[in-house]
């Protein structure tokens, strides 16, 4: 398995290219700007996309989606508590100075407890809500991709619309609770793992609290 990381977008998002390197097949998670970038990205690995998965649908994570659907064919998957995000990403996009292009609608219905696969490589659903209302991670072959939910030292943003400082709190317990060697690969900054946001990270230490808890 490959995990390769592309930062996209005036928001600095990360777009995570997940590889099964014996099938030859890949999925994006969360591509969020520059299709083009992203998807030189796939052909330089020649590997087949067969899937575009969202933790959730703020503009940052969405924006490549259209173009990249329209190139590849690939099925989006997300949760349906995002959906309504999803929907309006390009007109919130305008208010950010993105421009997004439509986005197809959903093929996949991501639920708390599936199992998705890139080749032979499978990664359980983990609904994490709190920076979003469908917020998910997938979690498998130690590592996890988690999204706006934890970043290196900090933590998702629960002062947007339809965000919820006490889900938030409940979702870090959650994250606190895996192996400390899981690498965490989250939608901004660096990875780290658990073991050492255990150790540093004021929010899963429980010495800071999500914003408006």
């Amino acid at each position: 398995m490959k995990v390769i990381g592309c930062t996209v977008g005036p928001l600095q998002e990360n777009a995570w290219l997940v590889i099964d390197e014996e099938a030859g097949e890949a999925v994006l998670v969360d591509p969020g700007d520059e299709a083009e970038r992203l998807a030189d990205l796939v052909a330089a690995h020649d590997a087949r996309l067969t899937g575009i998965w969202l933790t959730h649908a703020h503009v940052d994570h969405v924006g490549a989606v259209g173009p990249l659907v329209e190139r590849f064919g690939a099925p989006v998957a997300l949760h349906p508590l995002d959906l309504p995000l999803y929907e309006r990403a390009p007109s919130i996009g305008v208010m950010y100075g993105m421009r997004i292009p439509p986005l197809p609608a959903p093929e996949v219905q991501l639920a708390e407890g599936d199992v998705v696969h890139v080749g032979s490589l499978a990664f359980e659903v983990v609904h994490l809500p709190g920076h979003a209302p469908g917020h998910v991670a997938f979690v498998g072959q130690g590592v996890a991709l988690v999204g706006d939910v934890v970043f290196a030292g900090s933590i998702g943003r629960t002062d947007l619309p339809l965000s919820d400082p006490r889900a938030m709190r409940q979702s870090l317990a959650r994250v606190a609770g895996w192996a400390p060697e899981t690498v965490l690969h989250p939608g901004h900054g660096p990875s780290t793992t658990v073991g050492r946001e255990l150790a540093s990270n004021p929010f899963l230490s429980g010495l800071a609290r999500p914003v408006g808890s």
